[in-house]
């Protein structure tokens, strides 16, 4: 790797572009790998819950990385769902309450047997909505020494190297996240995978993270297709631009099946465009959350930063939501009210007195999470009120929303359910 300095006092990662063969690629990853799994001591307790679990024979077990509340998923479990029992009954299922949800998720082809996640508060919401998850690790995945064998795996990992990566990103140290995604994947060998990640990765370093990315995961043994996606052309009220990384194992599907993975396409448009293209319209925070006006539930309060004044933070009723973040801090104001006035430059004011952020139960409709999905606040009864929403905000931003991960699902659940199970 060469790193040089730049002009100020950070050194940062200068890479010096070159093009490497799928064997030498491969060599350099399992090297790598190698490297990390000897690191790794083995761990007795973490072996023995591995022993609880057993892998349902009629389903396609899930395993699920950096799993945090749950989003994607629901959405995945909800594509098996849609695949058995047709996408109306499924759809109807998860919009009823929990009870009707949990007396048909088993019929979903997907069966989650495996999670894991650093986030207390996220483990606690998960386990609340995902009761028959067989075994939910909450450690650092440096330190997890083997991992349970499933058809699928999923998750979004992080990625704080990318930006200044270097020539290979698996020489970064700061992607160790993303190099244990891909020695969970080479260790167990499922048949596919779904990573989420942000739409910087496929800009950055002029396309070459990205395509760096896609030749280690190929190297794993998997035919990659990177999608970027708005979440709003799947049923979500909210312009949220991600790209989803699918994996097809080359040879347990792609050549023994000839199937190859093609993202669908969006459902739901511009006015312009449902007749032509059979579209619905886009959703909009109205038809998300209109019916919440006079019982919105808490929210987070308080001053709002130069940042967040920076920028116009209110969208009309009619149109969809910002990208809902990870902070309750930085929440999108509620389209109530009059709409905020640009003063100059990075800089906006509210009007009128009806402006506040957006409501935890707000925010996981635009995330298109059920109203009976149960959010946990860690019950830390010595921080304060708005400590404890923004533990909520955090998970719900940080999720998948549940209608998208079933759209880049739903490809996969069709495949299984029609090709594999029924025979």
């Amino acid at each position: 790797m060469v790193a040089t300095k730049s002009g100020n006092s950070r050194g940062k990662f200068k890479p010096e572009l070159r093009n490497l063969t799928a064997s030498e690629v491969k060599q350099i990853l399992l090297k790598k790998i190698s490297e990390e799994e000897m690191a790794v001591p083995e761990d007795a307790r973490e072996l023995e819950e591995l022993k609880k679990i057993t892998p349902l024979k009629n389903k396609f077990n899930v395993v699920s990385l950096f799993s945090g509340a749950g989003g994607l998923d629901l959405g995945v479990e909800l594509a098996g769902l849609s695949s058995v029992l047709g996408d109306k009954k499924a759809m109807k299922l998860l919009n009823t309450d929990k009870e009707s949800w949990d007396s048909n998720r088993g019929k979903s082809i997907f069966h989650t047997i495996y999670t894991n996640d650093m986030f207390k508060e996220a483990n606690m919401t998960y386990r609340k909505n995902f009761p028959d998850t067989v075994v939910q690790l909450s450690k650092d995945i440096r330190k997890v020494s083997r991992f349970p064998k499933g058809q699928i795996m999923i998750g979004g990992f992080p990625c704080p190297g990318f930006s200044e990566a270097g020539p290979r990103l698996v020489d970064d140290p700061r992607n160790f996240l993303y190099i244990h995604f891909i020695r969970a994947l080479i260790q167990t060998q499922p048949e596919f995978f779904i990573a989420e990640n942000v739409k910087g990765m496929m800009t950055l370093g002029h396309g070459e993270v990205l395509k760096q990315i896609i030749s280690d995961f190929a190297a794993a043994g998997y035919t990659v297709t990177p999608n970027l996606v708005n979440a709003r052309d799947y049923g979500v009220p909210q312009s949220r631009e991600r790209v989803f990384l699918v994996g097809v194992h080359k040879e347990k599907i792609e050549k023994k099946y000839n199937y190859h993975y093609v993202l669908p396409e969006p459902t739901h448009g511009e006015s312009n465009e449902l007749d032509l293209f059979h579209k619905k319209p886009f959703v909009t925070l109205e038809d998300a959350i209109g019916d919440l006006k006079d019982n919105p539930g808490p929210y987070f309060e308080g001053a709002y930063s130069t940042i967040y004044m920076s920028r116009n933070r209110k969208k009309s009723w009619d149109d969809q939501s910002f990208t809902i973040q990870a902070s309750g801090r930085q929440a999108p104001q509620h389209p109530g009210g009059e709409p905020m006035t640009k003063l100059g430059k990075n800089k906006w004011k509210f009007n009128g007195e009806n402006n506040r952020r957006l409501s935890v139960k707000e925010i996981a409709r635009i995330q298109t999470f059920p109203d009976w999905f149960e959010f946990s606040d860690g019950e830390n009864s010595n921080i304060s009120e708005n400590g404890r929403l923004d533990k909520i905000y955090k998970q719900i931003g940080n999720a998948v929303p549940v209608l998208l991960a079933k759209a880049i699902a739903q490809p996969i659940a069709d495949f299984v359910y029609e090709e594999l199970l029924e025979k």
